[in-house]
């Protein structure tokens, strides 16, 4: 009999412990921090002010880490990161982009930046295709001095930057865009453009407002939350939160998204020049328009093209 007790006794306190475990390790799930990784943009834009914020609304910090859209979608999916950023959509045919959620969340134009001591002022659309295509390699063609264009571009044809200017400027993924020099993610690239006069370089404008440089007007229109708004600037995309459907913080990740659309977290979004995807939904229809401009003048509109244009206007909906 006391044998029996003794066994009672020691399987009571066994449950106990695994139940006072399992509550502490949910309270560590509610109460500790989520890793967020990803655009380099996104990160500079918007994330590390909302982040801060949702701190001190929630008491849930947020570790963030840059290193670009496609790390923002894959660690997520591989769980080394609980959510993340991403300015581009998930690619529909690699399985290490397979599952993860994307969760548009603002708008960012791109902006053309040179050193702010370049006279040039504005340019054309079709001038940035030329200086793509690498048909114009002298300011002097562009109104400015009689010096070289230093192109700089971003190194993977996936960066959010690159898969966007591959869409709408040339509606061909696969284009390959001339540069003298090409960098791994959007600072370096930036700082470049601040250190030398000669250089341009295309990045997100909410990103480029923080540096020391002078943001080109593209066919005369200049990238301002007012024009991006209302669709008047040419080239801009959704910035995406990336998660995964699977991960066991899901619910603060939802938390964090939920925080970003509300009309605290666009509040904070407008203080730092972005626009808050719901604010603007008009863009929706802007973007395939965008695609169906560069069609009609006789570019390489590719199956893949076509496909992710319908899978970002379905996430969208």
């Amino acid at each position: 009999m006391v044998i029996v007790k003794s066994l009672l006794s020691a399987s009571t306190a066994i449950m106990l412990v695994v139940f006072a475990s399992s509550v502490h390790a949910q309270a560590e799930l509610t109460k500790g921090e989520l890793n967020w990784v990803g655009c380099g943009i996104s990160k500079k834009a918007y994330v590390t002010s909302l982040a801060q914020q949702f701190e001190e609304e929630t008491g849930v910090h947020i570790n963030i880490q840059g290193g670009g859209a496609t790390k923002g979608i894959r660690k997520v999916v591989s769980r080394e990161a609980d959510l993340g950023g991403s300015c581009r959509f998930s690619l529909p045919d690699d399985p290490r982009e397979a599952g993860v959620g994307l969760e548009p969340v603002a708008w960012d134009a791109l902006a053309v930046i040179v050193n702010k001591d370049n006279p040039v002022e504005s340019i054309s659309f079709e001038d940035l295709r030329k200086l793509l295509e690498g048909k114009i390699t002298n300011w002097k063609q562009l109104g400015g001095v009689d010096a070289p264009v230093d192109m700089y571009t971003r190194k993977s044809r996936f960066s959010g930057v690159g898969r966007t200017l591959r869409a709408n400027v040339f509606a061909d993924f696969d284009k390959e865009l001339y540069s003298t020099e090409q960098f791994k993610s959007s600072g370096p690239l930036e700082k470049a453009v601040v250190a030398n006069k000669n250089a341009v370089g295309v990045t997100g404008v909410s990103s480029a407002r923080l540096r020391d440089v002078k943001i080109l007007k593209l066919d005369g229109v200049e990238p301002s939350v007012k024009n991006v708004r209302a669709g008047k600037y040419s080239i801009y995309r959704p910035l995406y939160i990336t998660y995964n459907p699977d991960s066991p913080r899901i619910d603060d990740v939802r938390r964090f998204i939920d925080f970003t659309h509300s009309i605290e977290g666009r509040k904070v979004m407008k203080e730092n020049g972005v626009v808050p995807y719901k604010e603007a939904l008009v863009l929706i229809m802007k973007q395939i328009q965008q695609a169906d401009s560069a069609f009609k003048r006789g570019l390489n509109m590719t199956v893949e093209t076509v496909k992710d244009r319908q899978d970002i206007v379905s996430n969208q909906r």
